[in-house]
């Protein structure tokens, strides 16, 4: 009797052996900002695909980028536009999203609508009272991401806050500015902190602070869709041609199809389809 109970244990656990080897893990790393997406993505595939497992990792668009060239990941994550110096003939950008990115302040900021002006002002440390904007007569504080990040990358570039300082392009936001690593750490320090400015992807708005209007425009996924709303970028996903499996080719199919997208639109983000 032993041996009959050992032996179907044996071939129950064979099964269980030739699942897990047939199972196919689908490796993605880099933007947080599309690590947020990007987890809805995965989720709802592998409940679709249960031979397939995808691991995601936010670990920043630089990162992002360098994951794909060296092959670390079967697929990185840039929440901007490619710098020239990280283009390569082998290197694949497929745009999955479209993203806006959200001025966010305190819910007790009376204010609604600052220019892109007057965001570049407040961020290099020209305006430090709310006062000079309209506000209140309070001290602003700069929130601002990490330098490796691909939304503090599209907000320098489409805010105007780089300078050149020897030969070389830096970032022209002030060095008082307090680093949140991720969107949600934006978030937490603008609405716990009065008189805090911050910048976070679109798709992370919610009612704990207010996104406010840039010249006159609120950020919404219409908005962007329409380009009335400027401050706004792509998301990429990038991987060596012809490197990932068939099965990784698979997802990336499914993300930019109809059925992807809807998701891509459901959680806040403008779809390219």
């Amino acid at each position: 009797m032993k041996s009959k109970v050992f032996s179907a244990l044996c071939v129950a656990g064979a099964l269980v052996a030739t699942t897990a080897t047939a199972q196919e893990t689908i490796t993605i790393s880099g933007s947080t900002s599309v690590t947020e997406v990007m987890e809805v993505l995965a989720e709802t595939y592998q409940n679709k695909n249960s031979n397939t497992f995808i691991e995601v990792q936010g670990t920043g668009s630089s990162a992002g980028v360098k994951a794909a060239k060296n092959g670390t990941s079967m697929f990185g994550m840039a929440s901007r536009e490619l710098k020239e110096s990280e283009k390569e003939p082998s290197l694949k950008e497929t745009v999955i999203a479209r993203d806006g990115i959200a001025v966010v302040v305190n819910n007790a900021n009376t204010l609604q609508d600052l220019t892109v002006e007057q965001i570049a002002k407040i961020y290099r440390g020209e305006v430090s009272n709310w006062s000079q904007v309209g506000g209140e007569n309070k001290p602003v504080v700069v929130v601002t991401r990490d330098t490796a990040s691909g939304t503090r990358g599209a907000f320098e570039d489409i805010m105007g806050l780089k300078r050149k300082v020897n030969g070389k392009t830096v970032s022209a936001i002030s060095q008082r500015a307090q680093v949140g690593n991720g969107n949600g750490v934006v978030k937490t320090i603008v609405a716990n902190n009065p008189f805090a400015i911050g910048y976070i992807s679109l798709g992370s708005i919610d009612e704990s602070l207010k996104a406010l209007k840039v010249n006159g425009v609120a950020p919404t996924a219409e908005a962007v869709a329409a380009g009335d709303y400027q401050v706004a970028r792509p998301f990429l996903v990038m991987n060596q041609d012809g490197k990932p499996s068939a099965a990784a080719n698979d997802f990336l199919n499914w993300v930019v199809s109809a059925e992807g997208q809807k998701i891509v639109s459901s959680q806040g983000y403008v779809p390219v389809k």
